[in-house]
């Protein structure tokens, strides 16, 4: 797969995933297209590897693991740069 179908495809994976998780993601394109190609290279290489299958090429496994891995590492960096409340 080219560089090119990557960005798209992790653009697309990412516009998902913020969709999918509720509340607001403060992030603009570059942030969105990056959360979408690492949610793609994780949930789709599980996914590949638990269904057995080639991770060189399109299935439908490796793309509802993509957006599984990019819904887990949005869910992970909200709640890592989510502001915390003092304890008085």
């Amino acid at each position: 797969m080219g560089i090119l179908a990557w960005i798209v495809f992790g653009f697309i994976i990412g516009l998902l995933a913020r969709a999918v998780v509720p509340g607001k993601q403060g992030m603009g394109l570059v942030m969105t297209t990056l959360l979408g190609i690492a949610g793609s290279l994780i949930g789709g290489i599980v996914a590949s590897a638990l269904s057995g299958g080639n991770t060189t090429g399109f299935q439908p496994s490796g793309f509802i693991g993509s957006l599984i891995g990019a819904v887990v590492l949005l869910l992970i960096a909200g709640f890592a740069t989510r502001p915390r409340r003092r304890v008085a």
